[in-house]
């Protein structure tokens, strides 16, 4: 509905009647029931004041909460959506979403819906992106540390550390956290692809991707294993023929 200043005025004295009249009767006071609201942002908090959800357009969308304050995010600000806020003030989620036709005529979109670990980045993403005529979609679960040995701060400070190292003293670096399982690891990824495929891969708890089943663009299907160090140890597709007495398998 259209909010005008007599409508503004009136619920503003209907709020003050209504409190004053819970102030002296101790009376709870009616819930605000509404058929339809225009609004740029809503704030959903504790009795406390603790945020615990944001709704927001774009132009109000807020950085990342973080232990009851803000962390600024400009990068954000290209989208609207809603953030999940756990206990103690902190982002554990949220679904942003863009979609733009730039004046080049390119479409730039995307929406993505994630589940973070505590303190940590995210362990669960439903995401959809397209640009300038290319399109995926996937579902991905990766592993991440324990928030509360390493959070996702912490982890962003050391990488900023390492970005001013030389090139060896840096792959040495991302090498020891690697081992630390300091970084994010994806373990598994379900989706379409740029160029039209569909695959399903699957990683050890290093983060090493060690099978995929694919159908490529062309109908194509196929299963790839790979060994510790990347490399398609094994294929498996249906234009092999299969040796006499391997039951049907290349």
């Amino acid at each position: 509905m259209a909010i005008n200043r007599s409508f503004v005025s009136g619920v503003l004295l209907s709020t003050a009647m209504t409190t004053a009249l819970v102030f002296l009767t101790g009376a709870k006071a009616p819930a605000a029931k509404f058929e339809e609201i225009d609004v740029g942002r809503i704030n959903v908090r504790e009795p406390d004041g603790t945020l615990r959800m944001v709704i927001s357009n774009r132009a109000q969308f807020p950085g990342a909460p973080w232990k009851g304050g803000e962390i600024p995010r400009p990068d954000r600000r290209q989208f609207a959506g809603m953030l999940f806020v756990n206990d103690e003030g902190t982002e554990n989620g949220g679904l942003i979403q863009k979609g733009v036709v730039g004046p080049d005529g390119r479409v730039s979109a995307g929406l993505s819906l994630t589940f973070d670990r505590f303190r940590q980045d995210q362990v669960m993403q439903l995401l959809h992106a397209e640009d300038g005529g290319k399109a995926y979609s996937m579902f991905a679960i990766n592993d991440e540390a324990d928030g509360t040995k390493l959070d996702v701060m912490q982890r962003a400070a050391r990488m900023a550390e390492i970005r001013q190292l030389d090139k060896d003293a840096a792959q040495a670096a991302i090498a020891e956290m690697r081992k630390n399982e300091a970084l994010s690891r994806n373990r598994v990824r379900l989706g379409t692809t740029r160029d039209g495929a569909a695959a399903l891969s699957l990683a050890d708890a290093g983060g090493r991707p060690r099978m995929m089943l694919l159908v490529s663009a062309d109908g194509q299907p196929s299963i790839q294993m790979f060994d510790d160090k990347g490399e398609v140890a094994k294929t498996i597709r249906l234009d092999v023929e299969a040796p006499a007495g391997a039951g049907g398998k290349p």
